[in-house]
């Protein structure tokens, strides 16, 4: 039976292909180390699963849910952004309840863009951005995520001609795959020329929670004038481990909510209701499993970081997510690296072109297994016959 044009111009998803690949591994007898996985390892917090354990048995909870969510959980992210980021917003007109912040990065497109019509997206970036290019029938242009630029895009160099086109704009920080961080100025930045360009801003803020050395990551809409152009996506998957909860939210320009929530009326009749009750605990409830997790991953950055000083691998160490951003050795694509180490030393990593063009000469690692087993991980490559003096002196 033949399938639709529209399914067949569906991009590969990168994920899935290196997940069958690790999982083939595994089955062959091999103690993989997988730090290609965006998924957190650790569980989601007791008192969370307890408030789910509670509302599921409510049988109030077992009818559907109203198409926009159930109050509570709105009037906990308003509580939650004021609390944490001092934003002010109105539960019903500025909150979009999300199937995971994923499902409303690929609906954007097609809420706000007519076919042909042009967005921007940052290069290397999450390759699910692209399952909304496609579905949307919309063009884009990327904007390069360079070392010497901190990983941020310079608004300088891209045409102006495209900035007249853009209709909208995706950024992502803490960012993955690189781990980098943006300033309050560069979100100023960020603003005023959406204004002067007339384009939507979606912020990503996915690792929100994330920063390491006590630096807090800003929210986009804490910037003056953001709300004005602009929406910010958040999931629980990353702050509280809820990955397989699939829950988010959307926040920020009452058009933009509007839009989304009238394509999501359509598509779905919201969240289970039990979900959505344990999501507001989550974010209303105490926050120490957030500050525990936090310590947690930055533990592990530390152990890899010294572990491939050790070894001599000079990287450099992540700002915020849980992921590291490194360098490949010349001689070697992404690709090629990705694949010696999966194959020689059982390390799974994600080659870095699978984020975009420029992504091309790194792989990402999650810091989603313990300091013990990302040790291990590093000194397996560094006993590889390829990891001589002549290779490390290279991936400086």
């Amino acid at each position: 039976m033949p399938y639709s044009d529209l399914l067949k111009q569906l991009p590969e998803q990168f994920f899935a292909k290196l997940a069958k690949r690790v999982a083939e591994k595994v089955a062959e007898g091999h103690d993989i180390i997988n730090l290609g996985q965006g998924n957190p390892d650790r569980p989601t917090p007791p008192h969370i699963v307890k408030a789910m354990q509670e509302a599921t048995a409510d049988v109030a909870n077992h009818k559907y849910s109203p198409f926009r969510g159930i109050d509570e959980l709105k009037e906990a992210i308003v509580t939650f952004y004021k609390r944490e980021y001092d934003v002010t917003l109105d539960a019903e007109t500025e909150v979009a309840v999300l199937f995971g912040a994923k499902a409303g990065l690929v609906e954007l497109p097609m809420t706000l863009l007519n076919a042909g019509d042009t967005m921007l997206l940052p290069d290397p970036g999450y390759p699910d951005y692209l399952s909304g290019v496609a579905l949307g029938h919309v063009n884009f242009e990327t904007m390069p995520l360079l070392a010497e630029n901190q990983f941020l895009p310079d608004y300088a160099e891209i045409a102006p001609d495209i900035l007249e086109r853009a209709k909208l704009m995706y950024l992502n920080y803490p960012n993955n795959p690189t781990g980098a961080t943006a300033t309050p100025a560069f979100f100023e930045e960020t603003v005023q020329l959406a204004k002067q360009h007339d384009f939507v801003v979606m912020h990503d803020f996915a690792y929100g929670a994330l920063g390491f050395d006590d630096v807090k990551p800003s929210s986009f809409l804490q910037t003056e004038g953001a709300k004005e152009i602009g929406v910010e996506f958040y999931t629980l998957s990353k702050t509280y481990n809820m990955a397989g909860w699939r829950v988010g939210f959307a926040v920020g320009n009452k058009e933009v909510i509007a839009g989304l929530n009238l394509l999501q009326d359509h598509l779905y009749c919201s969240i289970f209701p039990a979900i959505q009750v344990a999501a507001a605990h989550a974010l209303t409830g105490p926050q120490d499993c957030v500050e525990e997790q936090l310590a947690v991953y930055e533990a592990r950055r530390e152990a890899l970081i010294q572990a491939c000083s050790k070894v001599g691998w000079s990287v450099t160490a992540p700002a915020g997510s849980f992921f590291a951003w490194l360098k490949v050795p010349e001689g070697y694509t992404s690709e090629a690296f990705a694949d010696l180490l999966l194959e020689n030393a059982s390390v799974a990593v994600a080659a870095g072109n699978g984020f975009g063009l420029h992504g091309e000469g790194y792989v990402r690692v999650g810091l989603l297994v313990s300091p013990e087993r990302l040790v291990e991980a590093v000194e397996r490559i560094a006993h590889l016959p390829e990891f001589s003096t002549v290779f490390r002196s290279k991936v400086h």
